[in-house]
C-alpha cells in the first residue's frame, strides 16, 4: 500500500541521515552529536504524527506498525536520550495492539476521507513507486527486426557422438548443399560448422527462409515428400547425441550474413538476456555495432522467438584466434565502447562462447 510504502522510505532516509553525519559527529563534542539527534527526532516526530493521522484518513493499520517501529529504531541510535527498554518482537506486538485499537477508531473516521484524501493517493510521491507502462501499438520484435526483408532464420545444434563427427560431416556435405542450391526449396544454408572451442563434438547449422513462417512451412512440407532427404534423417538420428534448435530474427542494424571466403574461424557468441531488456540491448547495441565494422569481423545479430526466449546470438569472423584477440583489444581504445559494456553487461543473465570451424558445405568460410 502507499502508506507502506511512505514509512519504508522514512526509515531508510532517517538511517541515511545518522550515517552520514557519523563521521562528522565523531570528530565533534558531544553536545554537536547531541543537537543532531535532537534535530533528527524532530524531524522525524512531525513525520511519525502526519502518519498517525494518515491513519485515521485512510485506515491502514500498517502505517502505525511500522511508524512505532522506525521510531523506536531512531531513538536507539541517539545516546543522547533514554534507550527504550523494548525488544523488536516486543515492538511488533506492541504494534499489532496499537494496531487493533486504531482500527476501532477508523469507523468513526472514515466519513472523514474526501475525495482530496484519494487524490492524494495519485500524488506525485505515489508516481516515485509506481511504474507506469506506456501503451505500445507494436511488438518489440517488429522493433528490432527489418521488417522490409522478412526473413526469418533457424539455428541448430547438433551434439555427435565422437566417433561418428566424420561420417555425420560427410553426410551433410551430401545432402545440405543440394537443398541450398535447389530453388525449389525458398530457403538458404547461412553456414555450418563443428565447434572447435566450446561444446565439443558439435554441429552447428544457420539456415536463412526468405519470407518469414509461410517459406519455413512450405519447406518442411517439401521436405517431408523427399526421399533423399527422409534417408538423410534417419541416417543422421543413429550419430546423434541430442539435438535443439531455434527460430531467430535479425537485428536491423547488423550486416546481414553473405557467403565469405576463407580460411576464417567463427566465433557464435550467445547472451541469456533479463526478460523485458531487448529493446534496451538494441537500443546499445545499434550504436555499438559501429565498433565492430572495421575488420568486417561482424557477420550477423539475431534474436530468438522460438525456442529459448531473450537469447541473443552474435556471429563473428576472424583470421585466427590471435587476430580475434588483437581486434577485441584495439576496440577498448575507441571512445565510447566502454559505456555500451558498461551499460549491457546488467542486461545479461549468462552468457556463452563458441569458436567454431566452417565445413566444406558452408557458405561461410
Amino acid at each position: 500500500m502507499p502508506g507502506c510504502r511512505v514509512c519504508v522510505c522514512v526509515c531508510f532516509i532517517s538511517r541515511v541521515v545518522l550515517w552520514l553525519a557519523s563521521p562528522w559527529t565523531a570528530s565533534q563534542s558531544s553536545v554537536a552529536f547531541n543537537f543532531h539527534c535532537s534535530c533528527t527526532l524532530l524531524v522525524f516526530n512531525v513525520g511519525y504524527l502526519t502518519l498517525k493521522l494518515r491513519v485515521f484518513a485512510v485506515g491502514s493499520r500498517s502505517i502505525c506498525c511500522f511508524a512505532f517501529i522506525v521510531k523506536c529504531n531512531v531513538i536507539r541510535q541517539c545516546p543522547a536520550f533514554p534507550q527504550p527498554r523494548i525488544t523488536f518482537q516486543k515492538s511488533l506486538r506492541l504494534c499489532h495492539l496499537c494496531s487493533s485499537c486504531s482500527s476501532r477508531l477508523v469507523c468513526g473516521f472514515r466519513g472523514f476521507a474526501t475525495s482530496s484524501n484519494r487524490a492524494r493517493e495519485d500524488s506525485w510521491f505515489k508516481s516515485l513507486f509506481v511504474r507506469k507502462v506506456d501503451p505500445r501499438k507494436d511488438a518489440h520484435s517488429n522493433l528490432l527486426t527489418k521488417n522490409e526483408e522478412n526473413n526469418l532464420y533457424k539455428i541448430q545444434f547438433h551434439n555427435v557422438k565422437p566417433e561418428c563427427l566424420d561420417a555425420y560431416n560427410k553426410l551433410c556435405e551430401d545432402v545440405l548443399p543440394s537443398i541450398h542450391a535447389d530453388k525449389y526449396y525458398p530457403c538458404e544454408l547461412v553456414g555450418t560448422w563443428n565447434t572447435w572451442y566450446g561444446e565439443q563434438d558439435q554441429a552447428v547449422h544457420l539456415w536463412r527462409y526468405r519470407g518469414g513462417y509461410p517459406a519455413l512451412t512450405e519447406v518442411m512440407n517439401k521436405l517431408r515428400q523427399n526421399k533423399e532427404f527422409t534417408a538423410y534423417r534417419k541416417e543422421r538420428g543413429k550419430m546423434l547425441l541430442s539435438r535443439r534448435n531455434q527460430l531467430l530474427l535479425e537485428f536491423s542494424f547488423w550486416n546481414e550474413p553473405v557467403p565469405r571466403e576463407g580460411p576464417n574461424i567463427y566465433e557464435l557468441r550467445s547472451y541469456q538476456l533479463r526478460p523485458g531488456t531487448m529493446i534496451e540491448w538494441g537500443n546499445y547495441w545499434a550504436r555499438a555495432i559501429g565498433y565492430r565494422q572495421h575488420n568486417r569481423e561482424a557477420v550477423g545479430g539475431f534474436f530468438s522467438q522460438i525456442g529459448n526466449l531473450y537469447m541473443v546470438h552474435h556471429l563473428w569472423a576472424y583470421k585466427d584466434l590471435q587476430s580475434r584477440e588483437n581486434t577485441r583489444n584495439a576496440i577498448w581504445q575507441q571512445e565510447g565502447w566502454h559505456e555500451v559494456v558498461y551499460y549491457t553487461v546488467p542486461l545479461i543473465q549468462y552468457m556463452d562462447s563458441r569458436i567454431m570451424i566452417p565445413t566444406k558445405a558452408s557458405p561461410l568460410q
